[in-house]
């Protein structure tokens, strides 16, 4: 267990996969919940995670250049804090999208792979509250694991649907349009397995 002024990194950690955890189900009420007219309001309401998120990074950057002795390497800490802030910026990005190109309706894909996103961002959160324990945990690698296999999900998500847009539609701008968000959302995936890639690499280099 990490001593007060170290418990104070691996807090904010949990708190930026937090904002993550709340973009991600919010991004699953607005495709379910479809209203293109209020798009705009949309964005707005999920730019306050993400602006909440930035704090939480910030606040974690201005410690590191404040502090003589940190838990771990500060490149280590400062990668981990962009990659997790990452996520929560790839999450609303793929609702901009959906303004971007005046999208009408939501596609079944486009559910499912938002709640396979939920799933990424789950499981990043409970292996960064275990990631405090890096030195005894018999569990934390699975949890790395764990975290790859959902991303592996993702990627085959991505190739179905976007396949799938490409067969059924003839419509150039459809199949651009929705091929982006599609690829926006494995992006959200990709994110959550490089906070795991992150992790492991300072296990391995601790242990």
């Amino acid at each position: 267990m990490a001593n007060k002024s170290d418990r104070f990194y691996f807090e904010n950690f949990i708190a930026c996969a937090d904002c993550a955890c709340r973009a991600a189900k919010y991004l699953e009420n607005c495709l379910e919940n479809y209203e293109p007219d209020n798009l705009a309001t949309m964005i707005v309401e999920l730019h306050k995670t993400e602006h909440e998120a930035d704090i939480k990074k910030h606040e974690l950057s201005a410690a590191l250049a404040k502090a003589f002795v940190t838990p771990l390497e500060r490149e280590d800490l400062d990668t981990l804090s962009q990659n997790i802030d990452e996520v929560t910026d790839k999450i609303e990005e793929v609702l901009q999208l959906f303004y971007i190109y005046g999208i009408k309706t939501v596609k079944p894909n486009a559910i499912e792979f938002v709640k396979k996103i939920i799933v990424c961002c789950e499981k990043m959160r409970e292996m960064l509250v275990e990631f405090e324990n890096y030195k005894k945990s018999s569990k934390l690698k699975d949890m790395i694991i764990e975290l790859n296999h959902t991303e592996e999900e993702c990627d085959k998500l991505y190739l179905e649907a976007s396949r799938q847009i490409h067969v059924e539609s003839t419509d150039a701008l459809e199949i651009i349009s929705w091929r982006d968000i599609y690829s926006y959302m494995e992006a959200c995936s990709d994110a959550c397995e490089h906070v795991a890639d992150s992790v492991e690499t300072v296990v391995m280099k601790n242990s």
